[in-house]
């Protein structure tokens, strides 16, 4: 792993309690950055802060709803109190809430999905970007999903995965000038452990068990590499295409897929 591309450099990861998140913030702070990290669940942000703390890096915790302006406003208002500048963000809330076909979807849980997916990032890059254009430099990575390519059960989902991988092309033509640069990483099915915060609270039931698997099955045949990636493995792309040695890479779209294509 290459050493210190971030030194002197103040990361933002969301979402970073667990899965990609955390992945990316460990490698981030491994590689010098000092790294804010977002969550709703503090906790297991404090956890990880004192795992990167022990380690030798440098992390703050900031906890936030940021599928609000105020909560993406406040983090990063709190990060410049903190560290007085924003050099990366990794805008990586989101992630699916149910499986199931897409009429079966209530009104309420299609807002639920598109709010968790959708508007954090939109939020976050909204508020992260004046800081950047102030600098005339910095470097957003969104992290989309290669669910947009036609997977099973999650039609809500997709179509918020969808606004994310349009938004980072837009913001990236708009932001050209300034030096900022946009870029997307799209996962494929990954092995994730337990989380921290149940993205559905409720235990499935016997049909919505058979939708999940039908929908891990669907994965595996769309994966030419024929198994679940890891988050560690989202978490290189994503590093990569936050430091300097991808300054000529911009408004790009990276499937990270077993061969998948978002």
């Amino acid at each position: 792993m290459p050493v210190n591309r971030f030194e002197n450099k103040v990361a933002i990861v969301t979402g970073a309690a667990q899965g990609i998140g955390r992945a990316v913030a460990l490698r981030l702070a491994a590689e010098g950055a000092t790294v804010v990290l977002v969550d709703r669940a503090e906790e297991a942000c404090m956890n990880l802060r004192t795992s990167i703390e022990d380690a030798g890096g440098r992390a703050a915790v900031i906890a936030a709803d940021l599928e609000t302006q105020a909560g993406a406003q406040a983090m990063v208002s709190q990060t410049l109190a903190l560290f007085g500048t924003i050099d990366v963000s990794v805008h990586n809330v989101g992630g699916t809430i149910w499986a199931r076909p897409f009429w079966e979807y209530s009104g309420e849980q299609i807002e639920k999905e598109i709010s968790r997916s959708l508007w954090p990032t939109l939020w976050c890059c909204r508020e992260v970007i004046p800081v950047m254009m102030s600098r005339k430099s910095g470097a957003i990575v969104n992290i989309g999903s290669a669910v947009t390519r036609g997977g099973l059960y999650r039609v809500p989902y997709a179509a918020a995965k969808g606004g994310v991988h349009a938004m980072t092309l837009c913001m990236a033509n708009e932001l050209a000038d300034h030096g900022i640069r946009v870029n997307c990483v799209a996962p494929g099915g990954l092995d994730n452990a337990g989380r921290v915060i149940p993205r559905n609270p409720v235990p499935p039931t016997d049909q919505e068990k058979q939708w999940i698997s039908g929908l891990y099955e669907r994965t595996l045949q769309d994966t030419p590499l024929g198994r679940l990636g890891t988050a560690d493995e989202v978490a290189a792309a994503v590093c990569f295409l936050a430091a300097d040695e991808s300054s000529y890479i911009t408004g790009q779209l990276i499937s990270v897929a077993g061969g998948g294509t978002a």
